[in-house]
């Protein structure tokens, strides 16, 4: 029993953390680096927030991977036999597949590449430049909405 709750709160915890960071990122950080007073320091601020997050999130990541599986197991819902697998079982980890690959195009080329753009004069940037710094944003806010929705699921396979 305490090693089934352990496990539960593990995965809560890591979800907790990259769906928490992802809103504080998304509502209260950029938001006031907007403003004013911060603008000379914006890109650096954020830039270093956001690698700092990064490892919060890859760690979140090994977290979930590790114990989504065994806690599937707890529940008696064969892991290797997806034929059996409830629905919502099977749109959550479809989510989590588009979710991690739209984490890792984000985190090893998309937010590289903008952190070396945005170093950048705004008058030396190309089209593509600040068509992908544009584009960044909303991977974001779509990754975030994604993470969401793989919450929700989640609440409804708990239910299940």
């Amino acid at each position: 029993m305490i090693g089934a709750s352990l496990l539960i709160w593990l995965h809560l915890v890591a979800a907790v953390s990259w769906i928490g960071g992802t809103i504080f990122l998304s509502l209260v950080l950029v938001p006031v680096l907007k403003r004013e007073p911060f603008a000379s320091q914006k890109s650096v601020l954020f830039l270093t927030t956001a690698r700092r997050f990064r490892m919060v999130v890859w760690t979140a990541i090994v977290v979930l991977l590790f114990t989504g599986p065994l806690l599937l197991h707890l529940r008696g819902i064969p892991i290797a036999n997806p034929s059996e697998w409830p629905m919502i079982l099977t749109a959550k980890l479809g989510l989590v597949t588009i979710l991690l690959l739209l984490t890792l195009t984000h985190d090893l080329i998309i937010g590289p590449r903008v952190g070396r753009i945005v170093q950048l004069p705004t008058e030396s940037r190309t089209r593509f430049d600040h068509a992908l710094v544009l584009w960044s944003r909303w991977v974001a806010r779509f990754s975030l909405l994604l993470a969401l929705a793989v919450l929700f699921a989640a609440v409804i396979l708990a239910r299940t």
